[in-house]
C-alpha cells in the first residue's frame, strides 16, 4: 500500500492533513502526518514515527512530502524509513502545500511513479499564483 507522508516542523503537517479530510474521503486513511514540535528532539519524533511505521504493512511504501530539505524531521524521517528498509519503492520531495498534496493523494493509486513525480512538482508551481485584486465599486466575491 503506498501512503502520503506529510512530514514538518510543529503542527504544520497535521494541520495539512485536517485539510486534506475535506477533500479525501476515505482516502485520508492512507495520509500519515508527523511533525517535530518546539519542545520535542528528533530522537522523540523518531520514537513516534517507528510506531507508527510498525504498525504498518510490511509492502508499504511512502510518498514523503516535506517542508523542507535539510531539516530535522527530514532527515529524522528519511532515517527511519532507511533503519526499516522503506526509502526502496518510495520517494520524497522538500517543499509542501495543499494543491501538491492533494495531487499525490489522489494520484498515488493510478499513475505510476515517473508519472505521479511529474504531476506533483507540476502542480505544486501551479498552484503558486499571485492573485492581483482590482479594487472597483461594483466587484463581487464571484469575480474573484
Amino acid at each position: 500500500m503506498k501512503y502520503l507522508l506529510l512530514v514538518s516542523h510543529g503542527d504544520f503537517s497535521n494541520g495539512l492533513k485536517q485539510t486534506l479530510s475535506m477533500f479525501a474521503g476515505e482516502t485520508i486513511n492512507s495520509v500519515i502526518a508527523v511533525g517535530l514540535k518546539p519542545d520535542e528532539t528528533s530522537t522523540t519524533l523518531e520514537h513516534h514515527f517507528e510506531t507508527i511505521l510498525e504498525k504498518l504493512p510490511t509492502d508499504a511504501q511512502f510518498i514523503v512530502l516535506a517542508d523542507i530539505i535539510g531539516g530535522s524531521p527530514l532527515t529524522t524521517v528519511c532515517n527511519t524509513l532507511n533503519k526499516y528498509n522503506k526509502l526502496q519503492g518510495s520517494f520524497i520531495i522538500g517543499g509542501m502545500n495543499f494543491s501538491m498534496a492533494l495531487t499525490a493523494l489522489m494520484s498515488k493509486d493510478i499513475m505510476d511513479e515517473e508519472e505521479l513525480k511529474a504531476k506533483i512538482m507540476s502542480e505544486s508551481k501551479g498552484a503558486i499564483k499571485f492573485l492581483d485584486i482590482a479594487v472597483a465599486s461594483e466587484t463581487s466575491d464571484d469575480d474573484i
